[in-house]
């Protein structure tokens, strides 16, 4: 059954226009009479059958609408450093399905990339990953923010509350860190909301690392050999979704 996301869904008669109409008709070659599931990202699914469709509009009946919630118990939060290419279109992409809940762009010391007008891309990449993965929401894609700004706004945001070991999460780092299990065991194991913070290609600084440790973020290894900075954000996420979540 074919499905897409469209928010702020109202009444029992649904119109579908633009890009996610010619979608539903070229790619998905839906005509009338099939059925779709319309997801409106916050949680509710509706059941509809197709009324009508062409490329400039699609008109859906609501047959149902139940709740829906296929989501990770624990709020990953991904802070990736901005990465060049089709880099970031990878990592928005395969972490998504990996069910982050938000991704922060961030500009590093090291960041061959400082600048971009791709966060309405990485947002679209977000939302198409989350239908094809059967996911209930669509991570948040933020514009980027330099990298010690974010830092310091956890901080303040970290001492606003009860728990003075906030923010909880991991910053990964190839030269040194302990081992993430641990990590997550002693610090992390009760928490709803997790930073995981990647570098860029040519790594985090010496003092990028201590300045989000000075803000309660824990040093950790991805193991002895260099991973590609793509390669770390998926890898990181697959196993604090593990450790955390609901993978495996």
């Amino acid at each position: 059954m074919a499905r897409i996301y469209l928010p702020a869904v109202q009444g029992n008669e649904i119109s579908i226009t633009s890009e996610k109409a010619r979608y539903l008709t070229t790619v998905l070659r839906c005509k009338s009479g099939d059925d779709l599931l319309i997801l409106d990202g916050t949680g509710n699914c509706y059941r509809t059958v197709i009324a009508k469709a062409d490329k400039k509009e699609v008109i859906a009946e609501v047959l149902e609408r139940f709740p829906f919630d296929l989501e990770s118990p624990v709020n990953i939060v991904l802070v990736q450093s901005l990465l060049k290419g089709e880099k970031m279109d990878m990592v928005v992409q395969k972490t998504t399905e990996l069910g982050v809940k938000e991704i922060i762009p961030v500009i590093t010391e090291r960041s061959q990339l400082r600048e971009t007008r791709k966060t309405g891309r990485w947002q679209k990449i977000a939302e198409e990953a989350s239908r094809q993965s059967g996911r209930t929401l669509v991570p948040l894609v933020r514009e980027p923010v330099e990298f010690r700004s974010l830092i310091e706004t956890m901080g303040r945001q970290g001492q606003e509350t009860t728990d003075q070991r906030e923010p909880k999460g991991f910053i990964f780092y190839e030269e040194e860190g302990e081992g993430l299990s641990q990590a997550v065991l002693t610090t992390c194991a009760q928490a709803s909301s997790v930073f995981v913070v990647i570098g860029p290609e040519g790594g985090l600084t010496k003092p990028e690392v201590e300045a989000a440790k000075e803000q309660g973020l824990r040093v950790v290894s991805l193991g002895r050999r260099i991973l590609r900075a793509e390669t770390a954000a998926i890898a990181a996420v697959a196993l604090v979704q593990h450790l955390l979540g609901d993978l495996g």
